[in-house]
């Protein structure tokens, strides 16, 4: 499995093409959410991902300071295959791009709810009231 980081510029309209479709795949058709999956926040981010010869099998995006959040955040996390272990290791990636690549020393996230203790395993901590966006209950979480 090969691990992928990139700004946006970097990245060429195949690779473009293979994210937002696995972005799509999991965000608006496996979880039924209709909404702005392009937001862009891409062209203002790191993208890390880790891919095999059958496609994208993880991913998420480390996004600048100032763009969504006065801090630098991780978003749109995902894995294809659960259980093996490919959500730890992307999501380890993204705190390191965030801290040595943006010399990020807090990290935001909007993690859906379920996802508290996940996250909360890498030092997360919830700094919000649970609310809804898109359907969907989220919290905000902040590493230091």
């Amino acid at each position: 499995m090969k691990l992928i980081i990139k700004r946006f510029e970097e990245l060429s309209a195949d690779e473009l093409y293979r994210i937002l479709k696995v972005r799509f795949e999991i965000f608006v058709i496996e979880q039924e959410c209709i909404y702005p999956e392009i937001d862009g926040n891409d062209q203002h981010s790191y993208h890390v991902y880790l891919e095999d010869d059958t496609g994208i099998k993880a991913y998420l995006r480390v996004v600048d300071r100032g763009i969504s959040h006065e801090e630098v955040s991780i978003g749109r996390v995902l894995t294809t295959e659960r259980g093996i272990g490919l959500g730890n290791r992307i999501l380890s990636e993204g705190i390191r791009v965030a801290r040595e690549r943006m010399n990020a020393d807090k990290i935001v996230i909007e993690a859906q709810s379920y996802a508290k203790e996940y996250y909360e395993k890498f030092g997360f901590r919830q700094v919000s009231e649970e609310y809804v966006e898109d359907g969907i209950p989220h919290m905000q979480m902040i590493l230091e």
